[in-house]
This record gives structure tokens, C-alpha cells and sequence, in this order.
């Protein structure tokens, strides 16, 4: 293997394992075998394995890299297929003649600017000839003559030269110093050019990139990948800046795990390469407002792909500087140390839409919370959306809702009671004599002890309160009462008549006494859950059994599937539900597991 050492062990190789750090080699290589395997940290796997995991190819890329060391082709899917690949391999010819070229300028008499140009931004000669620096002279037809062997049709699809229609081509790059964009194998597959005299053309942009071509598609390229990807597997960590010369002034510090998008946004396609590599990248940008406004549009592309196991993290740098400029003024240690502690797309996200726009008004803070939802509508996974908002709906009540130090607050010196409709209190009272129905009894008792919640899951209760003829007036009668309070007061039902007993019959754990309020809390937004859910289901049944003589089979097919539903609402009521004491749990014990589910929490 060219980037492992390998020593000779017998009948096989062995080496210190380059997936983790260690002294004593513990990884080997069989060629016999066929595979490689580190009895450190469990690394396993074939040479295609290698070079995806190590080199952070894509599979089909490893292919054709190790066909082509064996000096064989990878057959073409079609004719068509074959000739694309056919003039991609010619393009990766023009390319690299290309850079060749540009970094014989930078050595040459024209490149002493630029060589100073580097050299103020303390990178050696080392880092320069590691990142293939160049340069484009600053002339219209010089690169045409250099790279004379090919055609100018080649050289214009490169993105070299640019056509105009009835006047002659011209040189896309000019008095630029020249950096080569590479895919994940390595291969020059476009340029990106840094102006070095902004006064000669002020009209000119800073930074120019090749545009898409057939080598290159600037949403799915990041640059520095093929470096980078091997890093990472080291450091277990993706760092992404917003552009390359970040990257470079990271490498040059000896941070190698780091990356940047190629002159837009970060992309959905970038942001699935990067979770090939990590679980977490860091997203690292400009601490100006076009750098913020960049991470705020990386975080909103990434919102939808959210999934177990895959986030985004967010390093805010201090305002009015980069990377680079952070690193020459506070060093490899206080940038270690901001990598070390990022923030997670999560607080990031309330960070920015909280500092929005002032927050004096309700109507401020009611457009807060829109936003903030709206992020949360965009996510497809659904655990993940829940616990978004769930989570920024705290947030959102304890910023909204600051608490007061007045103890149990009352509404302005007025009895509590009074602020209540005579329905609503005599609903209230007449809720601690429970109901035929468990979950909603359950529910009830759950909101009269935690009223904040009926305000976190109003959407919900009131969309439920509106269909239920028997228990929507008392959900409503809460909501109003919940209304009129601030975080930690009770109810007034509950400050007139005592605390509000379980019903009975029911041991749902959020009721139980001893428990944890925030374990009660999320277990109580289960059960609210599932109380919203269930008439949407029975409705549905019924359908679906009304449609049986048109339909006998899909309507048979339909009320199969909405009982299994039903099903499985009843089993999660058994999740939340405790045991019975431990007299009725042995008289049960002989019952099947959905009988005894369905006894405890029979419904009208």
C-alpha cells in the first residue's frame, strides 16, 4: 500500500493501523486473504474497501483506479457511456497540460507578484508546490499557443477558453493567481483563479472558478476532498470552510481534515458527500454577515436530510474574520479550540432566527415562533421533527414566558376563577371525576398538573378539542384556563380543590408521583399524541367499512391496515402506561400481552 508502511510478518504484511492512532502495530495485510484487518479498532475489509474507506473514493471510482493500475479498462454500460468517458479522459488531459503550464508561469520571470503575493500570506514552498499553485498571465491568447496540441474545441469545453460568437476566443483566466480543483481521485478536473491587481480591472470578480463542465459540476465537487478524506478517518471530524485559500491557510497549520464548496452554497449533494465521511460535519464560516447568511442557507439545506446519526455543527468565527485571518492573528490553539466546541444545528438555528429582527411586540415574538416552525416543517424525518420542535417550543415558551418572582401569579390582583367562563370552571370541577375514557382522563389529569403543556401542544388539543363532541368543551376549558398563566402555576381548579388525583384504573407513568417532570413532560406529549391521533383513525374505519359494498376488497384491505394502526396505538399506550401493582400484575400475568393491554386501557 503507497500510504501505509507495510513490514513483512511471516505470510503476511503488518503495520500501525492508519484508522487510529497507536504504537504497537496491531493491523495486517494478507494477501492471501485478500483483506487487510486491525485487531485495534476492528478496520476490515478488501482493497475496494481501502480505497473507499482510507481514500474516500466512491466505489465505482476505486474501480476504475485500480482497473487502471492493472492496466485494465472498465467496460462501458454503452456506446454512448463510452464515448463520454472517452472525452472526459482527453479533458483530463487538457487539464493537467493546463496546470503543468500554470505553475511553470508562477516559477518563471512573470510570477515574481505572485510569489510575493504568497509569500505575505506565510505559505512556503512547501504548501505551494502540496496545492499545485499557478498562474495565469495576464493576456488574452496565451494559453491557446502553450497548449497548442489540442484543439480549441477542447480547451474551450475545459473552461480554458471562453467563445463569442463572430469574434475570436479568449483566455477565461487572466492575471490570476491559479489554484487546481481535483476530484476525489486526484485528477485536475478545473481552476479556480484568485485576481492579484484588483485596481488594473475593478470590475473583475476576486475569486473565478471554471464553469461546469463535463469534469466538473461545482454542486457535487468539494475542494480538497481527496486530501481531506483520508484526514478525517484519523481525526474522525470534516471541516468545512467557505473557500479554498481557508483550506490552505488550515492545512498550512497542520488542521488537514478540512474542505470548501466551489463559489456557491453549500449544496444538498455536498452536504450527502460529506456524510460519507463523518456523521457531524463542521461547518466553519466568515464571521461577516455574507459568511452567517452562508451557514444559515446551509442549515436550512440540510434540515430536510436530517436523519438519526446525521447533523451539521457550526463553528461561529468572531466577526469580520475567516479562517485564515483568524489563524494569523490567534494561532493553531485558539482555532483548535473553537473546533473543539461547536454549536449544534439546533442551538444554531434558534441563535440566528432569535437575533433576527427585534422581539418588543407580540406580533414580534408570534413571528418568532413562525419561523421557527417552519424550519421544523421541513424536516422528513419525523422522530427528528418532533424532537426539533419539541425543543424549540421550549425554547420559544421560556423566552416568550419569562417567569416572574411573584410566586403563583394571578392575572393583575383578580382572582384566578373569576377570569374563567362559569362553563369552564364548572367543566373543570367536574374533570376530577375522571372519564369512561382512560387516555383522555390520563390527559386531562397530565395537563391540569403541567398547564404549560396545553400551551406547547395547543394546534394539537384544539384540532382534537373541534372533533370531539363529549371531551372537546373540557380540552377547551383548559386551554382558556392555561392561557391566563405563567410557567409553573397551577390551574385554578387545582389551587381551589387541591392537587388533581390519577384517574382511576390508569397508572400512566406521567401521573405517578416521584417522577422526573421532564420525563412526565415528554411522556404526557406521547399520550396528547396519541389522543389527537386516535379519532382520525376511528373516523377512517368507518369509511372504510361504509365503502364495503362498493369496494369489498380495498375496503377490507383498508380496515386491516387502520386496525393494525389501531393496534399499535394500543401497544404504545402500553409503553406509557406502567404496570399495575404487584398483586394485579400477578393475577394478569397468565393473559396474553394484548388482552392485558386492551384491559388497561379499554376506550368508549
Amino acid at each position: 500500500m503507497r500510504t501505509t508502511k507495510l513490514q513483512k510478518a511471516g505470510r503476511e504484511w503488518k503495520a500501525c493501523c492508519p484508522f487510529h492512532d497507536e504504537k504497537t502495530p496491531s493491523f495486517t495485510v494478507s494477501d492471501e486473504k485478500g483483506f487487510y484487518h486491525c485487531f485495534g479498532c476492528g478496520a476490515h475489509g478488501d482493497v475496494i474497501r481501502w480505497m473507499t474507506d482510507q481514500r474516500g473514493l466512491q466505489f465505482m471510482d476505486a474501480v476504475k483506479e485500480l482497473a487502471a493500475e492493472a492496466g485494465m479498462e472498465v467496460p462501458a454500460p454503452d456506446p454512448r457511456a463510452a464515448e463520454r468517458a472517452e472525452r472526459r479522459a482527453g479533458l483530463h488531459d487538457v487539464t493537467q497540460a493546463a496546470q503543468d503550464w500554470f505553475v511553470a508561469q508562477l516559477q518563471g520571470a512573470k510570477g515574481e507578484k505572485a510569489r510575493e503575493y504568497l509569500h505575505s500570506r506565510g505559505f512556503n514552498a512547501r504548501t505551494v508546490e502540496r496545492f499545485g499553485f499557478g498562474l495565469a498571465p495576464n493576456e488574452r491568447q496565451a494559453i491557446k499557443p502553450a497548449l497548442s496540441q489540442f484543439d480549441e474545441a477542447m480547451l474551450v469545453e475545459a473552461g480554458l477558453r471562453i467563445e463569442v460568437e463572430d469574434k475570436e476566443s479568449y483566455d477565461r483566466f487572466r492575471g490570476r493567481l491559479m489554484l487546481p480543483i481535483q476530484d476525489a481521485r486526484g485528477r485536475v478536473i478545473a481552476f479556480g483563479g484568485r485576481i492579484l491587481d484588483a485596481n488594473a480591472s475593478p470590475k473583475a470578480p476576486k475569486y473565478l472558478n471554471s464553469p461546469d463542465t463535463p469534469l466538473f459540476d461545482k454542486g457535487r465537487t468539494l475542494y480538497n476532498l481527496h486530501r481531506a478524506g483520508p484526514a478525517s478517518r484519523q481525526t474522525g471530524r470534516m471541516v468545512v470552510v467557505e473557500g479554498y485559500m481557508d483550506v490552505i491557510a488550515l492545512a498550512a497549520a497542520g488542521i488537514e481534515d478540512s474542505v470548501a464548496p466551489l463559489g456557491t452554497a453549500l449544496t444538498e449533494r455536498q452536504i450527502e458527500l460529506l456524510w460519507r465521511m463523518v456523521e457531524t460535519p463542521i461547518l466553519c464560516f466568515d464571521g461577516d454577515a455574507a459568511g452567517q447568511r452562508a451557514a444559515l442557507r446551509a442549515v436550512t439545506r440540510a434540515l430536510p436530510l436530517l436523519r438519526p446519526a446525521r447533523s451539521l455543527a457550526i463553528v461561529r468565527m468572531p466577526p469580520g474574520l475567516d479562517p485564515d485571518d483568524f489563524l494569523r492573528e490567534r494561532g493553531r490553539e485558539a482555532m483548535d479550540s473553537l473546533l473543539t466546541e461547536p454549536a449544534s444545528l439546533l442551538d444554531t438555528l434558534w441563535q440566528f432566527e432569535s437575533h433576527a429582527q427585534p422581539l418588543d411586540t407580540p406580533e414580534d415574538k408570534a413571528g418568532l415562533k413562525a419561523r421557527l416552525l417552519a424550519h421544523v416543517d421541513t424536516i422528513q424525518d419525523s422522530d427528528i421533527r418532533a424532537l426539533y420542535r419539541r425543543d424549540l417550543l421550549d425554547r420559544f415558551s421560556v423566552f416568550a414566558f419569562p417567569r416572574r418572582e411573584r410566586g403563583n401569579w394571578r392575572p393583575r390582583g383578580t382572582p384566578a376563577p373569576a377570569k374563567l367562563s362559569p362553563d369552564s370552571v364548572r367543566r373543570l370541577r367536574d374533570a376530577r371525576r375522571g372519564s369512561h375514557d382512560q387516555l383522555v382522563a390520563a390527559v386531562v389529569a397530565g395537563l391540569m398538573r403541567f398547564p404549560e403543556e396545553a400551551l406547547r401542544h395547543a394546534d394539537k388539543l384544539g384540532s382534537f378539542a373541534a372533533t370531539d363532541q363529549k371531551s372537546g368543551p373540557l380540552i377547551d376549558s383548559i386551554l382558556e384556563a392555561a392561557e391566563m398563566l405563567e410557567p409553573g402555576a397551577q390551574l385554578p381548579i387545582s389551587e381551589l380543590d387541591g392537587p388533581v388525583a390519577p384517574p382511576d384504573n390508569t397508572r400512566f407513568t406521567f401521573l405517578s408521583e416521584g417522577i422526573d417532570p421532564q420525563d412526565a413532560r415528554e411522556q404526557l406529549a406521547e399520550a396528547i399524541s396519541l389522543l389527537v391521533e386516535r379519532p382520525a383513525l376511528k373516523a377512517a374505519l368507518a369509511k372504510a367499512t361504509a365503502r364495503f359494498a362498493d369496494d369489498p376488497e380495498g375496503s377490507i384491505a383498508e380496515q386491516a391496515r387502520l386496525r393494525e394502526r389501531m393496534l399499535e396505538i394500543e401497544q404504545r399506550l402500553g409503553q406509557v402506561a406502567t404496570r399495575r401493582a404487584a398483586d394485579a400484575a400477578s393475577h394478569d400475568s397468565n393473559r396474553p400481552a394484548d388482552a392485558r393491554i386492551r384491559g388497561e386501557e379499554e376506550t368508549d
